[in-house]
């Protein structure tokens, strides 16, 4: 990890086309701006975490219906009565 400092104003620029711009600082707290292109997909970390284990759920719940649409039903089976055999 690459830990820099920056005063207000300052900026740093990531692979040339991502600006991160320090907007603020109050006491602990840093307000900070983001310019990127459009499809530069941009999310704080604790909600990058909480959608990771909802794209898992949802996988989860997808295969679970899925192979239920397979499951074998007991009760759909229809029975035949047993012939003899000569």
């Amino acid at each position: 990890m690459l830990v820099l400092s920056r005063k207000v104003g300052e900026q740093l620029v990531i692979g040339g086309n991502i600006r991160v711009v320090v907007h603020r600082i109050s006491g602990n707290r840093v307000t900070i701006g983001i310019e990127a292109p459009d499809d530069v997909r941009i999310v704080r970390g604790e909600l990058e975490l909480h959608e990771a284990e909802l794209s898992r759920l949802e996988a989860e719940e997808a295969a679970a219906e899925y192979a239920g649409r397979f499951a074998h039903d007991d009760t759909a089976v229809a029975t035949l009565p047993r012939r003899r055999v000569r």
